[in-house]
């Protein structure tokens, strides 16, 4: 990416497109641009084109989408698939007509099927069926990653998808029945121990494992694609480390200085019981993450002290 180019960041005041911001602004690059959903309504084709006709981005960071943890995914299902099918429709055609260099979409590691070979390789990729609570935001995120490649093959674009592992950090979502599994557990334990309560219930068994990755590396990891990737082939984006849902509650526990039992709720899904990516393709690039565990848990909890944050 050229220094003076035009960068559009659809999402950036997300957790992910605010970290992709300051990605690019430690860079350099200062011509960024972005709305808010206030702003802008991704999900309307007209406000889109207009967007585009009026900006014409040079490129394009499309990480805006409508997410959320288990139960808001069980229970939104056609909120989950119609939101997100709408917004890239949109963003891809108007970067298409409009000339965009090149767009960068960010899809999930749900995309996967819910019990594929592990560590999950990219060709993983609509070989079995998905983990059916996630399965309507799941087909969403496989439509963008096609086209991608769809898009490129008929109108010769330069439009690349890459799959992250759980992302969290700075500016992530607290909600209590919408949030994902890091932000959930730090927002019940510092209210547990605010509350000095005796004890503080999870769903599941706390036995599935899991992969994380902490939102600056992300951030990293997009720019670096953006400017050294180029395939019709998705790319995986991950720490190459797992843990168990029961051993991260006990880390965050830790980190928040909570002194209460964990309790386990197995009568509530799990969800898949392992999701590990493969990243192979991106370290032989030259790409890897900085920031372990527990340091990126640590900043979280300070930014969730901060207030500046969704609850």
């Amino acid at each position: 990416m050229e220094k003076d180019a035009k960068i559009y960041i659809a999402g950036i005041y997300g957790m992910v497109g605010s970290a992709i911001a300051r990605a690019l602004r430690e860079r350099d690059f200062k011509n960024i641009i972005g709305h808010s959903s206030e702003e802008l309504n991704l999900i309307r084709q007209v406000d889109v084109e207009e967007f585009f006709r009026k900006e014409r981005p040079d490129y394009v960071f499309l990480v805006a989408a409508k997410v959320g943890g288990i139960y808001a995914n069980n229970t939104y299902p056609a909120d989950f698939i119609y939101n997100n099918l709408q917004i890239q429709n949109n963003v891809f055609h108007s970067s298409y007509v409009y000339r965009v260099k090149k767009l960068f979409f960010l899809g999930s590691s749900c995309i996967y099927p819910k019990f594929a070979e592990q560590p999950i390789r990219e060709d993983s990729l609509l070989t079995a069926p998905l983990e059916p609570t996630n399965e309507a935001y799941a087909i969403a995120k496989i439509a963008g990653v096609k086209m991608c490649e769809f898009y490129n093959k008929q109108y010769h674009t330069c439009f690349i998808s890459a799959m992250p592992t759980n992302l969290y950090g700075k500016g992530d979502n607290y909600n209590a029945m919408n949030s994902h599994v890091i932000p959930a557990l730090i927002r019940r334990f510092h209210e547990a121990k605010m509350a000095n309560l005796p004890e503080v219930v999870m769903w599941g068994t706390g036995k599935p494992l899991r992969e994380f990755l902490y939102v600056d590396d992300l951030a990293d990891a997009c720019v670096f694609l953006m400017d050294n990737y180029q395939d019709d082939r998705t790319i995986n984006i991950g720490s190459g480390r797992e843990v168990s849902i029961f051993d991260l509650a006990d880390i965050i526990k830790k980190v928040v200085g909570y002194q209460g039992n964990i309790v386990m709720d197995a009568t509530k899904p799990d969800g898949t019981p392992r999701k590990l990516l493969d990243s192979t393709r991106l370290k032989e690039m030259g790409w890897s993450p900085r920031i372990d565990l527990v340091e990126g848990l640590s900043v979280t909890y300070k930014d969730f002290l901060s207030g500046n944050v969704r609850i």
